[in-house]
């Protein structure tokens, strides 16, 4: 401080200047007390715009306007096609986006909190995909659906039902429909390869090695015969001797995909943009853009196999895209036409069962289970939804139960079989005087001698045993439905009553703590989860300025 004070004098500086030049230093320096924190408080919406290939749109006009208040907040996107509004007011708000030669989209009204950040990413659609030329691309029999996805946001709630049980049951179905999905690339069945065929191809490639037929002929045997890791370089040389060869280049993309490599799959995917579409091209990004965590171009692409090939995996799998983010009326609008158009698909009547179930709609969910279960009684899958959508609502429907006596018939030696047509006798005669309980118990304990690893049957086995009295044989059921299924709660919970009933305070202290942190680990998890699956914005076709759903 003294040497600048010198050297402000040495300059000519008066005492009061010399103060205020110095006052001017320490703000340019350290900024004015308190600045930092204004600038910081208040709410954000942030994301990024792109159009239906999933590339960001630079220059778009994003508008924030607050429904108090007329004015909008405008800015444009960056290079990168984002956008950031800072520094809001906790209100409610609308969000548009325009750009020239594309449809306007919306999100809104949604609700911000105080200091809130909250990211909306959208969609772009052509202005020039009208409703006639979608229709006259498409397949005459394919419907074009009366709503449009324009965007994707976090999740603000997990929907469908309130009860946790029930909502816990909704996820693990949902999860258990998108894994039914067995005709994407990364789970299809190896073909035998030839050894000679192989030895021939490798020493010709050997001899001639910038052959596009020899590399191009060499990796699709080995990707054929599941050796993917190997059929890759072989591809990769052909694609670049000649790039515009779809089936090598997209091959090559597949193989990426096997192998984990979603960039590079995508990457490759995309240079077949300029050739004719092809279902199959479409629902390759669909997959590899979902893996990616790009929900809304995966969406788009999963929908333009479907209108490319209305077949029953492109419409499976575009039903499962919106059921896992949460669009449930357009999950249900999908599964219904697929139905329609593949009736006797099992899955696809599953995947609309578990869709209304997530709406909350039960007797539909059952409707639909029960229906799938008569296309095919001997494929266990409707059973086993049923099952589980049946124990998280203790119903007792007799047509339902119907279906598990016919399950057990088809199956006796199924566990799930002995399982749910115990716990469906065992529902409808809840509140009675004279539960079958010998028959009930009868069914369970087949049910865990046939599976010793099914958790849940030695849980309710052990329910049993203690609504009969005998603590002991509840205490060992309860011990093997641990042993089976560690995280089972329940199992734990029931345990620890049972110590205490027969007077063992520290070992029933011990499992009701093992109980308070499962439960307090499966809510954090299921919050983290639910948190990162982005719930996708979509408006009825019908209204185009409508609200989200």
């Amino acid at each position: 401080m003294d040497t600048l004070l010198a050297a402000a004098r040495e300059c000519g500086y008066r005492p009061v200047g010399i103060w205020l030049l110095l006052l001017c230093l320490f703000f340019a320096l350290f900024g004015i007390p308190g600045q930092s924190q204004v600038q910081t408080q208040g709410a954000t919406v942030e994301g990024a715009i792109r159009d239906t290939s999933g590339h960001s749109v630079s220059g778009a006009t994003v508008s924030l306007q607050m429904s108090e208040d007329r004015n909008s907040q405008i800015l444009r996107t960056d290079s990168d096609g984002a956008y950031h509004f800072s520094g809001l007011k906790a209100g409610t708000y609308r969000l548009s986006a325009q750009f020239p030669g594309m449809r306007d989209t919306n999100f809104g009204p949604f609700a911000l909190g105080q200091n809130e950040t909250r990211r909306i990413n959208l969609s772009f659609q052509p202005a020039t995909a009208s409703k006639g030329n979608a229709v006259s691309s498409a397949p005459e029999f394919y419907d074009e659906p009366q709503f449009t996805v324009a965007g994707v946001t976090e999740a603000a709630h997990p929907g469908g039902h309130g009860s946790d049980p029930a909502m816990r049951t909704t996820e693990k179905l949902v999860k258990e429909t998108v894994a039914l999905n067995s005709e994407a690339p990364i789970n299809s069945v190896s073909a035998p390869v030839s050894s000679e065929k192989e030895r021939a191809l490798s020493n010709a490639v050997h001899q001639e090695p910038e052959s596009f037929g020899f590399n191009s002929q060499l990796g699709k045997l080995l990707f054929d015969a599941g050796r993917i890791g190997e059929s890759i370089p072989y591809l990769e040389k052909a694609a670049h001797l000649n790039p515009r060869d779809y089936t090598t280049v997209f091959e090559l993309a597949s193989a990426y995909a096997r192998t984990g490599d979603y960039p590079k799959a995508q990457h490759t995917a995309r240079t077949l943009a300029g050739q004719p579409d092809t279902a199959e091209l479409h629902h390759l990004l669909g997959e590899v853009e979902e893996r990616r965590g790009d929900p809304l171009a995966a969406v788009h692409d999963y929908q333009r196999a479907a209108e490319l090939q209305a077949s029953e995996p492109n419409f499976f799998d575009w039903g499962a895209e919106l059921l896992l983010h949460r669009a449930l009326e357009p999950a249900v609008e999908v599964f219904t036409k697929g139905n329609r158009l593949f009736p006797r698909s099992v899955r696809m009547l599953t995947g609309l069962g578990v869709a209304w179930y997530a709406r909350g709609s039960f007797e539909e969910a059952v409707s639909r289970l029960c229906d799938a279960s008569d296309l095919d009684p001997n494929d266990p899958m409707p059973y086993v939804f049923l099952g589980q959508i049946s124990i998280a609502e203790s119903d007792r429907s007799p047509s339902v139960a119907g279906k598990f006596e016919r399950f057990l018939r088809l199956q006796p030696n199924n566990a799930y079989a002995n399982l749910y047509y115990a716990l469906s006798i065992w529902n409808r005669q809840r509140g009675t005087t004279a539960p079958e309980y010998d028959r009930i118990k009868a069914l369970l304990e087949k049910a865990v001698q046939i599976d010793p690893k099914l958790g849940i049957a030695h849980l309710q086995l052990g329910i049993l045993y203690a609504d009969e009295g005998d603590l002991a044989k509840a205490e060992s059921a309860y011990q093997a439905a641990i042993a089976a299924s560690p995280d089972l709660e329940e199992a734990h919970y029931r345990l620890a009553q049972a110590y205490r009933k027969t007077g063992d305070k520290s070992k029933a202290q011990v499992e009701l703590e093992r109980y308070d942190e499962l439960t307090r680990k499966t809510k954090l998890e299921a919050e983290q989860e639910r948190r990162a699956i982005q719930d996708f914005v979509y408006t009825s076709r019908d209204r185009p300025d409508a609200a989200p759903h």
